[in-house]
């Protein structure tokens, strides 16, 4: 653990870490330079000399640095919706990693594509990372730009790299591990969002529900009007006499929303409904029995999503990331049918 130095001591200097790590002092600065140079150092001695800095609380000059590239220092993260608490997860990744190449992130929320486009061509940002994008938030975008797209259709933008999610692979395993409990009905909440995420959830849903032979109720929820809209439709659902007894949510704030209607009408969970949420956000160990849920890697999609971006800042290609693997996290939430 590293502290900032007391008012008036004496700030760490290259010369310190140098001394410490056991390496010159030109060798110090190629690693913080944040240009291709720094890669002519050996991967153990970039290490050796970031521990050094760290245990002395070093902090390069970004600034100069930067000036000398040419560059602000600063990255956008544009996202959908700032209160989702998924991108909360990505923006834990997107830190970790920029720190790691002297950036500083800025995030935007319910942009458009004429604001995204006017962030793109000024200098206040060095490349842009533009996660989950609805359709009508995509634009052009300068050609000189870089830019990375983070859980967004591979085809908007074949010249520029895109970090996947395996989203299908998750909604699949999600309907599966209803109809393995016994379901041959269920519900859907899903997003009435135009976003590529969505419709590949959707698709993905419809195939496995179909190889099943599931029945199936759905509903459409608008996310950016959150729990009390999720709340509004899974009732409707739920009040309903044929009601489904599992319910697959399109995120997990749906199905905090599931569980608040499933409360309203006297209906247990799991005894008398199953729910399933995806994206795993924290909120879904907190619920009342802990949701099931398809776990997204926000994280390492944010972290991959900078690695991409400083390549492309180096002028390097950005190395090819096959869409990140999800998983289905079982929780208390789900039970056979009886």
């Amino acid at each position: 653990m590293t502290f900032p130095p007391e008012p008036g001591a004496r700030r760490p200097t290259g010369r310190d870490v140098a001394r410490l790590a056991g390496v010159s002092q030109a060798t110090v600065s190629l690693v913080f330079s944040g240009s291709e140079a720094g890669h002519r150092v050996s991967e153990a001695t970039r290490a050796r000399v970031r521990e050094a800095a760290d245990a002395l609380g070093y902090r390069p000059q970004a600034a100069g640095r930067q000036l000398r590239l040419g560059r602000s220092g600063m990255i956008l993260l544009a996202v959908p919706n700032i209160l989702g608490p998924f991108f909360g997860r990505v923006l834990v990744g997107v830190h970790e990693e920029a720190g790691k190449h002297g950036m500083a992130v800025v995030v935007s929320s319910g942009w458009g594509s004429s604001t995204l486009a006017e962030a793109a061509t000024t200098s206040r940002f060095d490349g842009l990372l533009i996660c989950s994008p609805d359709d009508s938030q995509l634009g052009e975008l300068p050609p000189a730009t870089p830019v990375v797209f983070l859980d967004a259709d591979p085809v908007t933008d074949p010249a520029r790299p895109t970090v996947e999610l395996d989203v299908a692979g998750g909604m699949r395993a999600a309907v599966e591990h209803l109809a393995g409990l016994g379901h041959r009905r269920i519900g859907h909440l899903r997003s009435t969002h135009s976003a590529y995420t969505f419709r590949v959830r959707q698709a993905a849903f419809e195939a496995a529900a179909g190889d099943r032979g599931l029945a199936v109720v759905e509903a459409g929820v608008s996310l950016n009007e959150g729990q009390e809209a999720a709340r509004s439709a899974a009732y409707r659902m739920l009040a309903a006499p044929d009601r489904p007894r599992a319910v697959l949510c399109d995120d997990d704030v749906v199905a905090s929303g599931v569980y608040q209607a499933a409360a309203e009408l006297g209906l247990r969970i799991p005894g008398d409904l199953s729910v399933v949420g995806i994206d795993n956000v924290p909120v879904a160990g907190l619920l009342a029995p802990p949701l099931t849920t398809v776990d997204l890697p926000g994280e390492e999609l944010g972290r991959a999503g900078v690695a991409a971006l400083a390549a492309l800042l180096r002028g390097e290609p950005a190395p090819e990331v096959p869409p990140l693997a999800t998983s289905l996290v079982l929780r208390a939430s789900t039970v056979p049918v009886l």
